[in-house]
């Protein structure tokens, strides 16, 4: 049994359930090996505490469960039977009754949890997996740290694909082509989101997206990108400008995010608070007058997810320790100008922290 899995199970066991239920497909991928988004099906990983664990999947998916090396049961569902009365029967080969459920609060879908109760109506649900998951995963052992590492050496050659697409006339979805068109043709298969091109007015909107409209000379263009490396993830941002004729305004903008993200990065410590390295950065931008315009955390944590605990913030006073990975991002969307967001995801060492990507994070003109 893997160490995640022994971790889970002890938890299990500590909390006096009768089985924990795990829903969250890359959790599932975390414990087990196995990856796969069921969409509308279900797969679910049944952990008790003295016995050897169950994974539940469609009946499609169980040569690929056998392919990743799961050692002990599976069971599969066909399309046309009810796989929570398979499931009930499964457990009921385990535990009798099980009463005592642990299950993923921030996950678990309504239909979901009505449907166990269907199946064992005296079921509690007296513990959150949801919080024991989010501080496992809080700190990465070294091989988790590796994969990251080549996760984010893929995103640098994502940027370098980017840059060199830039040219007169392309779109921003055209440049988000050629970036995950050139990673394809590298072998990586996935992002670990939707690519995001924006230029000029475009990159004020923190949540847009790319459009169909062409990249013109004399724009600020952002760059938000990432890859899956064996289902850890890698996310950066770079700014950068395409041909000369950008304001001064909008260079500006890039000038004072980019210190605020260096200042940020080197700060780190093992011991701080998150709150006080938000503090960092924010205070550099509204010391410069565009604080209204930095509009969201300074980072996220990062993994097997994109997005996941915990966030660098305000009113988060949680000590950042060796080990953990999260992102430091500023931005500065400043509506009929520009938006500029710089982003690193770093990993804490023992004496300040270490970057998973290396493109250049200076101002930086495409031609």
């Amino acid at each position: 049994m893997n160490e995640h899995l022994k971790q889970l199970q002890t938890w299990v066991a500590d909390q006096s359930l009768d089985v924990a239920y795990i829903s969250n497909f890359t959790n599932i991928n975390y414990f087990t090996g196995f990856f796969s988004d069921p969409e509308e099906r279900i797969t679910g990983l049944f952990v008790f505490p003295d016995q050897e664990p169950l994974l539940f999947v469609p009946a499609l998916s169980i040569e690929a469960v056998k392919k990743v090396g799961w050692p002990y049961a599976v069971v599969g569902y066909l399309d046309h039977e009810e796989p929570f009365a398979l499931i009930a029967d499964a457990l009921k080969q385990r535990v009798a009754s099980p009463l005592r459920w642990g299950i993923e609060k921030d996950d678990l879908a309504v239909f979901k949890f009505e449907a166990i109760m269907r199946q064992f109506p005296q079921a509690t649900f007296p513990a959150d997996a949801s919080r024991f998951i989010e501080a496992q995963q809080l700190i990465k052992t070294p091989s988790e740290i590796a994969q990251m590492e080549e996760a984010g050496r893929q995103a640098d050659r994502a940027f370098a694909a980017g840059f060199k697409a830039l040219r007169t006339g392309i779109t921003e979805q055209g440049v988000v082509a050629e970036i995950e068109y050139a990673m394809m043709k590298e072998g990586v298969m996935h992002m670990s989101f939707d690519t995001i091109v924006q230029a000029g007015e475009d990159a004020a909107d923190p949540h847009g997206g790319p459009e169909q409209v062409a990249i013109k000379p004399g724009e600020l263009v952002l760059f938000d990108l990432g890859t899956d490396n064996h289902g850890y993830m890698s996310d950066a941002t770079r700014t950068v400008a395409f041909g000369q004729g950008v304001s001064a305004k909008a260079q500006e903008l890039h000038k004072v995010c980019l210190e605020a993200q260096l200042t940020a990065q080197a700060a780190v410590r093992p011991g701080m608070r998150a709150a006080a390295l938000d503090k960092i950065a924010r205070d550099i931008i509204t010391k410069a007058g565009y604080g209204e315009y930095f509009n969201h955390r300074l980072g996220h944590g990062i993994g097997m997810s994109t997005h996941e605990f915990p966030s660098i913030m305000a009113g988060n006073d949680m000590l950042l320790q060796p080990g953990m990975c999260f992102s430091i991002e500023p931005g500065i969307y400043v509506p009929g100008v520009a938006g500029v967001r710089i982003e690193d995801c770093v990993h804490v060492t023992e004496t300040g922290c270490e970057p998973f990507t290396h493109t250049p994070k200076e101002y930086t003109v495409i031609a």
